[in-house]
């Protein structure tokens, strides 16, 4: 039977949805026969604390109902714990639920993986700037569309997605070359200008968008994407093959593989997750095997 389990929800998740699918995965849990314990917090702070509290009590798995954002901003201390991590994706990109084969539109069947799931240990990347150390489970990005992010997020109107459309177009129309250093494995630091850099313990980012194609979250490495100087004409030819995962053979994409990452730039912005967590400078590594998550028994990769 489904023994003792603590469910936390955001119910402002995926604009109301984190809400809804709490209560279809409460009730899921119930009929398996587990004692459910459940909490709700508004704001990432406070989820942290209710982590905290539900951890206190020994569970034998912790269900989260929420986004990437709410998943990463409780990942060390989940990874402390030892306790496997259950996610019932109900944010708007569910970037890591894709890469780990996890159900997206079922949060009745995502939260029964609980009990009847196996366990997947995987890493964690963390980023370091400044005097922050921000774990992350999907994509770090820096350069162009951390800045879209950024705008994004500083823009008031239009509302939804047209408001990433409006940050686009304004990014695109200030497109310079980052004036990259870049370090790899403690190398040496080399001048590297770009476009951008994404740096990925899974594959997507956005919503199912495959900017590391190819990157396993259980490899013990990030996967380095660079992108050379682009006009804005060249960047908008290459995103149709980003968008289809072909974009890590053409000659102006760079790949390779590492466990430690060092970025500087002017004006650097660093978003991982989706949530701003750096700038000008950061440190980018890897936590292999940190953490313990329940995925379907067959356990395939839906990365793309």
């Amino acid at each position: 039977m489904g023994g003792h389990i603590a469910l936390i929800a955001n119910p402002r998740a995926g604009r109301g949805r984190g809400r809804r699918d709490a209560e279809t995965a409460i009730a899921a849990l119930r009929r398996c026969g587990s004692d459910v314990r459940a909490y709700a917090g508004e704001s990432a702070a406070e989820t942290r604390e209710l982590v905290v509290q539900a951890l206190a009590a020994n569970p034998d798995v912790l269900v989260i109902v929420g986004g990437d954002g709410t998943v990463s901003g409780i990942a060390d201390v989940l990874a402390a714990s030892g306790v496997p991590l259950t996610l019932v994706p109900a944010g708007t990109g569910n970037d890591l639920a894709r890469a780990l084969g996890l159900p997206r539109r079922d949060a009745a069947a995502a939260a029964e993986l609980a009990v009847h799931g196996s366990i997947r240990v995987i890493d964690v990347g963390e980023v370091r700037s400044g005097a922050s150390t921000t774990p992350f489970l999907s994509v770090a990005a820096l350069g162009f569309d951390a800045k879209v992010s950024d705008r994004t997020n500083q823009l008031r109107w239009p509302r939804g997605a047209l408001r990433y459309y409006l940050a686009l177009v304004i990014e695109l129309l200030r497109l310079r070359p980052m004036e990259f250093r870049l370090s790899v494995d403690g190398g040496t630091e080399v001048d590297t200008p770009g476009t951008l850099i994404a740096v990925g313990n899974t594959a997507s980012y956005g919503g199912g968008m495959p900017v590391c194609v190819g990157a396993a979250p259980d490899d013990g490495l990030l996967d380095v994407v660079q992108v050379v100087p682009l006009t804005r004409r060249r960047l908008l030819r290459l995103f149709p093959l980003l968008l289809r995962g072909r974009h890590l053979q053409h000659p102006e994409v760079r790949h390779q593989r590492a466990a430690t990452v060092r970025v500087s730039a002017p004006g650097l912005v660093v978003y991982a997750d989706g949530e701003r967590v750096g700038a000008d400078e950061c440190e980018i590594t890897v936590r292999p095997a940190a953490l313990r998550i329940m995925a379907p028994a067959e356990r395939k990769s839906r990365d793309a």
